[in-house]
This record gives structure tokens, C-alpha cells and sequence, in this order.
């Protein structure tokens, strides 16, 4: 797994070194504080350590609330419990207020600090993409992020440890890509995640609590015609130690138009016909994890 050094000067040619080799790759130095990932993991252990009666007060996601097993409304499972939230809480998640009581404003505070600098880390990330690859301006991809009406969420993933009378390998959460543009992934120091390499095999990333893994999305592979490519990973259920993973979802506000940039079609076809985000997102969750959403929006050599 490729590791970034976010303080390095050569860190700009080795994000887009990454991003076309494998889609995916680590960060250190990242100047996200330890005391929001603290906070934040705190709160959601609290939370996943409830009864299950006390945590389905919070769901079914609607789509955004608490859920367990089911992964979407397309009949994907996994051993897998979650929340999934709207990163505007304040208007996106009331419904904690009655499972949190008074702890709802801690709980509140802590996804808003967390978020907040994760989105900074994932901005500042894409402004070196676009540098690397001279799309201007600098903030083309950033400010989609920053945009008011992003579109973006923000998931915390709970993994029980799997039943010793499960054969290994159980799956926590199935391959798929993610449809956003950019994902920022952190968890507990306790493994299961994996990721596909080009020639389809599959290579488990070592848990590492203290940085950061950055996924390419969809959105990004498009907007790149196809220089990136959005990393397909799952997550297979640990036998002995519960997970604990939180992921930004970087998206553009919902009328944004996703298509091929420019300076990345300069010299060749492009391989996408233009699509808006809402378009791309009701195909999305109208599928399987495992399908090729990007399949539908390819164009067709004559």
C-alpha cells in the first residue's frame, strides 16, 4: 500500500502515482488531530455497546439512521452494523436527539469536528491532484466538497467479531466501489480490510490507527477519464477483535454535472457521457454492491 507523507514535497507526484496504480493509498502526517478521532470513537463505541432494542431507535435508515445486516435495499448483506449520516447534522439526523437525550449536542459536536478536518485533509488532498495534473483552477475538485449543498455523508461502521462456528472469511462488507468522488477511511487497529489489485486478486491492508486510507471514487475515475481508477475493497469480518471503521464520503451537490475534465480528454476521446450526481446516485443505490454502476454512462466505441 502506497503511504504519503501529506508534509513531503514530493507527496503531489505520489497521490497521482497511487491513484493510477492502485486507487488507493495511506496518509501520514496528516494534521488531523488526535483528539477528534479520540472523541469520535469514544462516542460510537458508547453507542455500538447498546442494546440492539436501544440502537434500532435510531434506524432504520432512512436513508440515513442506524443499521444492521442489511447493506442497501438491494438484498446485500453483511456482519456489519452502522450509522449513516447526513454530514449537515444539525438538520440531517433529529431523530438522535431522543436516543442521545442530553449527549445528542456532545455526539453532534464530536461527527462535526471530526468531519470537518477529514474534509480539509480530502480537499487539500485533491487541490495537490489538481496540481499534479495542471486542472484549473486549483480548487476544480475541492470546491465541490466545500460547496454548501455537497452532497457528501459520513458512515461509522461497527464489525462484531465473527462466530467462531463461521467458517473464515465471513464478510463484513462486500466489494464494491464507492460512487463519491473521494473517501477518507480511518479505523480501530484491528484488520479486514481488502483491496483489488488490476489483475483482480485481493491483498489485505494492515490496520493502522493513527493514519488515514484514501480511496478513489467513481466520480474521481470519470472526472480523470479513467487515468484513476475507483478501488474496489470489501471488508471480511475479523475472528477475534471487534472494527471499528469511520469514512468520509467526499461527493458534489446533487445538480453538479460529472464528466470528463478537460485537460483529460486533451489528445483523446472521451469515455463518459455527462451525467449529474443525483443521476449517478438514484442508478447507484438501484444496485448491487458488487455491479459496475460506471458501466451504464461508458460510451460505446462505434
Amino acid at each position: 500500500v502506497p503511504v504519503i507523507d501529506l508534509s513531503s514535497p514530493e507527496s503531489k507526484s505520489r497521490i497521482v502515482f497511487a491513484c493510477e496504480e492502485f486507487g488507493f493509498f495511506k496518509v501520514i502526517n496528516h494534521r488531523v488531530p488526535v483528539e477528534f478521532i479520540r472523541d469520535l470513537e469514544s462516542q460510537a463505541d458508547d453507542f455500538f455497546s447498546q442494546p440492539l432494542p436501544h440502537k434500532e431507535r435510531a434506524g432504520p435508515p432512512d436513508p440515513f439512521g442506524y443499521g444492521d445486516k442489511k447493506i442497501g435495499c438491494n438484498g446485500d448483506v453483511g456482519f456489519v452494523e452502522y450509522l449513516l449520516l447526513n454530514t449537515n447534522t444539525q438538520s440531517g439526523n433529529r431523530k438522535f436527539d431522543a436516543i442521545f437525550g442530553e449527549a445528542a449536542e456532545t455526539f453532534r459536536s464530536a461527527v462535526n469536528e471530526y468531519v470537518g478536518a477529514v474534509k480539509n485533509m480530502a480537499c487539500e488532498i485533491l487541490e495537490m491532484i489538481s496540481e499534479e495534473l495542471k486542472i484549473e483552477p486549483r480548487n476544480a475538485l475541492s470546491k465541490l466538497l466545500r460547496d454548501e449543498n455537497s452532497d457528501s455523508i459520513f458512515r461509522l461502521n461497527h464489525y462484531p467479531p465473527a462466530p467462531e462456528s463461521e467458517n473464515l472469511g465471513l464478510i463484513g462488507f462486500g466489494e464494491h466501489t464507492d460512487p463519491q468522488i473521494i473517501s477518507v477511511l480511518r479505523s480501530n487497529n484491528t484488520s479486514g480490510l481488502q483491496i483489488a489489485l488490476k489483475d483482480g486478486s485481493w491483498i489485505s491492508v494492515p490496520p493502522d490507527q493513527n493514519s488515514f486510507f484514501i480511496n478513489v471514487g467513481d466520480s474521481l475515475q470519470v472526472m480523470t477519464n479513467n487515468r484513476f481508477k475507483s478501488v474496489r475493497h470489501r471488508v471480511i469480518a475479523n475472528s477475534s477483535e471487534p472494527r471499528l471503521s469511520m469514512i468520509y464520503f467526499g461527493g458534489p451537490p446533487l445538480s453538479e454535472k460529472i464528466a470528463p475534465l478537460p485537460e483529460m480528454t486533451e489528445g483523446q476521446n472521451s469515455l463518459y457521457k455527462e451525467f449529474t450526481w443525483y443521476e449517478y446516485k438514484v442508478w447507484a443505490y438501484k444496485t448491487k454492491l458488487a455491479d459496475n454502476r460506471l458501466g451504464l454512462f461508458q460510451k460505446i466505441a462505434a
